[in-house]
């Protein structure tokens, strides 16, 4: 993805930077850049015009002929792992105000920036330094302002971004060499990160604003305080003016613990038009960020919470926000424990047929207090027509039900009747049957005009409920 430009194209590897932020005891902090550069080419560069460039062109190797083999992860024991590196993403959102700052101090930068190439001198480069070594490590060395003033002149070209150097430079083969193309005051704070992943310690970090008026490739970086070393971490590409967090150590000094708490569904909107019944309903979450400082000096946290799809944040608003996730800053006082609640909606919306909704469930509608007294007025009209309606049609089971019991009941008579008919001396009793069965007949009649009289009534409220649907929106 980068690559070498020299008076003679011959097959290079890519360079790497690597950067050194160096916070002093006062003022801005200081960004030194050396760019690592290997000669494998087999012969010696002498007093060669050296370019680097930076881009992220796509290209790739893939290995056709190999046969592939499903490698088995190594575990560790917790304790037994460093700290990974992460890399944090840029802002795509944030606060007006603080956008304005930095795009000004971003413009100041760029101005001191071009003063300081006009006044530099001329400085021949430097091999590796001793002790100093790759991928951001210094080792048995001074974390002190260097003293090569950097030498190269940058610009852009298209969608890439070069760093030529004014000196020739002097590179023997199978050999390597750190050239210095940064050293410059930069925009920066210390402050912790949090981003939930799997500890209950934030992560000591920085905020870098590229002030330098130059894109700086990515790379590590080695932090320093107070002239003794304080951690490392990995950027990415930063142009002029664009931001970033780093991390590079986790600070004990400070406890997060986290607690999920959610509520019941709450109707926001209830809508009735032609028989459908639409509502939107919303179910609220929180997650309390519950923060200890432990040390006895302020501290500033950012809360990472990621952005979840169709999620809406509740009467918060973020610091930045991110592609994956919110920012939020958090003020924590010397020894103090404090508590950040994040609350979140999510919004359903669901449709019914109103004619298919019993009673019941159109009275908890009915009693939201974010209804309107005109669709509360019309929701309960429809609840008592289903309310009537219900009511007929228990009651037209219950006649059906007694009728067949009276059926089957005269079934048993007329049996009866059938075989005392043949044995002398039962008269009597078959008369009594006799005079029993007249009178279930006469109650089977009344019953049966009482079931017409029940289908009718239930037609016509039907037809009365179906009606009010018909007409009734809000």
């Amino acid at each position: 993805t980068r690559q070498i430009v020299a008076d003679y194209m011959i097959p290079m590897p890519v360079w790497k930077s690597s950067y050194r932020l160096i916070f002093g005891d006062s003022g801005d902090p200081t960004l030194e850049g050396w760019a690592i550069v290997d000669n494998t080419t087999g012969e010696d560069w002498t007093n060669v015009s050296l370019a680097l460039v930076s881009g992220r062109p796509i290209s790739f190797v893939s290995r056709l002929y190999e046969p592939r083999y499903i490698q088995r992860p190594v575990a560790e024991l917790p304790g037994e792992m460093a700290q990974a590196p992460v890399i944090y993403g840029g802002a795509i959102e944030m606060e007006a105000d603080l956008q304005e700052n930095r795009t000004a101090a971003a413009k100041t930068a760029v101005m001191a920036d071009r003063r300081l190439r006009a006044e530099m001198a001329a400085a021949p480069p430097p091999a590796r330094a001793p002790g100093e070594g790759f991928g951001g490590f210094a080792l048995g060395r001074v974390a002190a302002l260097s003293s090569v003033a950097a030498t190269a002149a940058t610009r852009e070209l298209g969608e890439l971004f070069e760093y030529r150097f004014s000196t020739p430079v002097t590179v023997r083969k199978s050999e390597s060499a750190m050239l210095p193309f940064l050293q410059q005051k930069v925009e920066a704070r210390k402050l912790l990160v949090y981003s939930g992943a799997n500890s209950i310690h934030p992560m000591n970090a920085a905020e870098i604003t590229n002030s330098t008026g130059k894109t700086l490739d990515g790379g590590p970086i080695t932090v320093y305080e107070s002239n003794a070393y304080a951690g490392e971490a990995l950027v990415e590409t930063l142009k002029a003016g664009d931001k970033r967090l780093i991390s590079y150590g986790v600070d004990l000094g400070t406890r997060i613990t986290t607690q999920f708490d959610s509520k019941a569904e709450v109707v926001r909107e209830i809508h009735l038009r032609r028989g459908i019944l639409t509502t939107r309903t919303a179910a609220v979450e929180t997650k309390t960020f519950t923060i200890r400082n432990v040390d006895q000096e302020p501290k500033t946290l950012i809360i990472e919470h990621p952005v979840r799809p169709q999620y809406k944040l509740l009467n918060l608003k973020p610091t930045e926000t991110t592609a994956n996730a919110y920012r939020f800053q958090v003020s924590l006082p010397a020894g103090a424990t404090e508590k950040f609640p994040v609350t979140e909606e999510r919004v359903f919306q669901r449709t019914f047929e109103i004619a298919n909704l019993t009673p019941e469930i159109l009275l908890t509608y009915i009693q939201n207090k974010d209804l309107s007294l005109d669709a509360r007025t019309q929701l309960e009209q429809i609840v008592d027509q289903k309310r009537q309606i219900a009511e007929n049609a228990a009651e037209l089971q219950r006649t059906e039900a007694e009728i067949n019991t009276v059926v089957q009941d005269q079934g048993r008579i007329r049996q009866n009747i059938n075989s005392l008919n043949r044995v002398r001396g039962q008269e009597q009793q078959v008369q009594a049957y006799a005079r029993q069965l007249a009178a279930q007949e006469i109650r089977l009649a009344s019953l049966r005009d009482h079931s017409s009289e029940l289908q009718r009534r239930q037609t016509v409220l039907q037809s009365e409920l179906n009606f009010l649907i018909e007409r009734m929106e809000f």
